[in-house]
């Protein structure tokens, strides 16, 4: 007999882990790092083997979220586009960190 996994179950958020942001259900994973992965042009197919704990189907259901709640997960892909600039820019001021 098959086992039948409901589509739902495959995301979750957890506030104690990545700020509550929507990821991959039993992972830290982001649905924001795969859909910047997607954006960047990558298949799902492709996506999956460079996290060898998701199956291809977890990978599928974060970008079906992506799709669904695009706009919130864009803002979330720019806020972190915009934190690591920011932390670039910190590096090339003060290279040694002191």
């Amino acid at each position: 007999m098959t086992t039948v996994v409901e589509i739902g179950t495959l995301n979750d958020r957890d506030t104690a882990i990545r700020g509550g942001r929507p990821k991959v259900a039993g992972t830290g994973l982001t649905v924001s790092r795969i859909a910047g992965w997607y954006e960047m042009g990558m298949s799902p197919e492709g996506i999956a083997p460079e996290y060898p704990h998701l199956s291809l189907a977890q990978v599928h259901a974060a970008l079906a979220y992506y799709h669904a709640n695009r706009d919130s997960i864009d803002a979330d892909l720019a806020q972190e586009e915009a934190a690591a600039a920011e932390w670039e820019c910190r590096l090339a001021r003060n290279p040694n960190g002191a």
